[in-house]
């Protein structure tokens, strides 16, 4: 039987992208949405399987050994814009905008806010 460790997988992703953030400046922030959504996704289905409690778990793991940036506000940000954007009609209009755009978008905490920004 496949067990998925999330958290691995979660800071192996981080980590990636840290070194990718450093070398490929051009691309950087596509690549960052890109991540961040992944992240999303993943936050989305260990809180499934293991609760919402998961977010901070991982959070006070993640400042430790990644950074400080990646608390649990960020981490739930991250969940949050997967569940906006994870429709497949959406998902390529994800990368349109910088991470910082979709941050303040977040922040509103409401879709139809939000799809009215965005659409």
């Amino acid at each position: 039987m496949f067990v998925i460790n999330y958290y691995k997988e979660i800071k192996s992703k981080l980590i990636d992208n840290e070194v990718y953030a450093k070398i490929k400046d051009y691309s950087k922030e596509r690549h960052r949405v890109i991540t961040y959504f992944e992240i999303g996704r993943l936050l989305n289905e260990a809180g499934g399987k293991y609760g919402d409690n998961i977010i901070n778990e991982y959070s006070k793991k993640l400042v430790v050994e990644v950074g400080k940036k990646y608390n649990r506000r960020t981490l739930f940000r991250m969940k949050q814009f997967y569940n906006v954007f994870s429709n497949e009609k959406v998902s390529p209009l994800a990368t349109q905008l910088t991470w910082s755009h979709y941050s303040e978008l977040l922040s509103l905490n409401n879709e139809s806010k939000i799809s009215y920004f965005l659409f």
